[in-house]
């Protein structure tokens, strides 16, 4: 597995997370604190964050874009709040998908952008102020739980069923941003993501805790784009092996794939040993949304792009009412705090 999440943080623990111990500690210190004493500041707008307790994919992003469209529908305007992973912007940066480059503000929002206006700051309170001066009024963060920049009226926590917390240790140990105790506090609700019961214990600690959990996964949009296909897939996302599952659920044959670094940025050589490949062997190829828009706002050839599938996904809710409800109580609570201010 390729990612920018070592594989021993997926494996149960051993030397070197032992090693590392010392390191981890101080690291879990610094961020509970973080998480418990930061300033978050009120923005006049309700906001709901879509987090993760560890590195590494969870599907978050597609868990985003359904509750802006969700919120569309109930007549909000929504707008994404976004870090913007290997983005360059220091400022608030308002997305523009038809000139920014995956370089310039990170990949997930440039796929974010075809929903909603996006924000793309390390400061997210001054982020919230730019979408709202542009009309948003009901705020996503695609991640940001640990950051504690911004006051949050709803926390959904999502903890993928596969892989669950990995070693259970935290950064550079394990995978966690954060010692478990103390991001379980800050959670509103759980999202359990996918099938699997390496997030079991996930479940039981919130349930105990008396956070609602709830159920969805990743689904395709188009499989009729590989089915009956030989395809060569590559990915540079967390848990890639995700995306090859999903190729041989749509009816894929996944005869080669390719694996890279999580936010890979593909250089020409890379993408010319991949369709050269495909080419030899008589394959597809395929690659996920994320992937796609890293090279759609790169300088890739357009000869690449025209042999290139894009396997679209989406967040599925076992109850499709959960997605309203949550927006439901995210408003209340910003009534609510609004009141007391």
């Amino acid at each position: 597995m390729a990612s920018e999440a070592p594989p021993f943080w997926w494996q149960p623990v051993d030397w070197r997370a032992r090693i590392l111990w010392p390191v981890s500690a101080l690291y879990g210190v610094i961020a509970a604190r973080r998480m418990h004493k930061g300033v978050r500041k009120q923005v006049d707008a309700p906001v709901l964050c879509i987090g993760n307790f560890t590195v590494g994919g969870t599907g978050k992003t597609p868990t985003a874009i359904t509750f802006a469209k969700q919120a569309a529908e109930l007549g909000f305007a929504p707008g994404f709040l976004s870090r913007g992973h290997g983005g360059a912007s220091k400022r608030p940066h308002l997305v523009d998908a038809a000139k920014d480059s995956a370089r310039h503000v990170g990949d997930e929002p440039l796929l974010l952008a075809a929903h909603a206006l996006v924000a793309v700051t390390p400061d997210r309170a001054a982020g919230a102020k730019l979408l709202i001066e542009q009309g948003c009024d009901f705020l996503i963060m695609d991640d940001g739980f640990q950051s504690a920049r911004v006051h949050v009226d709803y926390a959904l926590a999502i903890a993928d069923a596969r892989h669950g917390l990995g070693n259970g240790r935290v950064i550079p140990a394990g995978p966690l941003r954060a010692p478990m105790a103390d991001q379980l506090r800050h959670v509103t609700a759980l999202l359990r993501m996918g099938e699997g019961d390496a997030a079991d214990s996930v479940v039981r600690a919130a349930s105990r805790a008396g956070k609602p959990v709830f159920e969805a996964s990743v689904q395709t949009v188009n499989p009729e784009a590989v089915a009956g296909r030989r395809l060569l897939a590559f990915a540079g996302i967390g848990h890639p092996e995700r995306f090859y599952d999903s190729l041989a659920t749509a009816g894929g044959e996944v005869a080669m794939w390719r694996s890279f670094g999580d936010h890979h940025i593909f250089s020409l050589p890379e993408l010319m040993d991949l369709q050269d490949t495909a080419r030899d062997e008589r394959l597809d190829l395929v690659t996920t949304s994320k992937d796609a828009a890293r090279l759609r706002h790169a300088e890739t050839p357009p000869l690449f792009m025209g042999d290139l599938i894009e396997l679209e996904v989406e967040a599925v809710f076992e109850d499709p009412n959960v997605p309203r409800r949550i927006i439901d109580r995210t408003v209340a609570a910003w009534k609510q705090r609004r009141l007391l201010r």
